[in-house]
């Protein structure tokens, strides 16, 4: 189990998750909520650095994101 915070607002607002599937590209992130998650944002794993992510499809509780060049 990985555990990340994705990072958005300009750095004002910081969820916890869990990364359940890891792949060059992308991954799936595992929320108490995916409400109020935006469709682009940043994702910190500890021992690495920040990510860049766009969502490419949304669940109740989980999220696929797409990882991106920062803008």
């Amino acid at each position: 189990m990985i555990v990340a915070t994705v990072v958005f607002d300009n750095g004002r607002t910081r969820l916890d998750c869990v990364i359940r599937n890891l792949s060059e590209g992308g991954a799936k992130l595992e929320f108490a909520t995916v409400r109020g998650i935006p469709q682009a944002f940043d994702l910190l794993v500890p021992g690495h650095r920040p990510q860049h992510c766009r969502v490419a499809w949304r669940a109740l509780k989980e999220l696929g994101v797409q990882f991106t060049p920062s803008a």
